[in-house]
């Protein structure tokens, strides 16, 4: 499975190899304010789009990512709490928020 893998990576290098290798024509890039770079090849500016498209992305991942960090550092000291008080549930009432988290939606 490995092998297939690292085959399959080498195909997807090759074939990115030989795009960038067919799109070096020079192009200008328009800015708003009749900002213009001129002479840029055409493969600098496609992975300059998807360099910021992924960052982007990413960016828009973050708050979800922190959220659930946020709710495991929770679970786990109630955890912790009800190891140390031995596991008895009967002893303490417990909210119903407790056993079914509520959404914010």
């Amino acid at each position: 499975m490995r092998y297939i893998v690292w085959a399959l990576r080498l195909l997807v290098f090759i074939a990115v190899l030989m795009f960038a290798l067919r799109n070096t024509e020079p192009v200008n890039v328009n800015f708003y304010a009749d900002y213009v770079i001129q002479n840029v090849p055409l493969i600098v500016v496609m992975l300059v789009a998807f360099v910021l498209g992924a960052v982007f992305g990413l960016l828009l991942t973050v708050p979800a990512s922190l959220r659930r960090r946020r709710e495991a550092i929770r679970l786990r000291r109630e955890l912790d709490r009800i190891q140390a008080t031995g596991g008895d549930a009967a002893a303490a009432p417990v909210a119903p928020e407790t056993i079914a988290p509520m959404s914010p939606l």
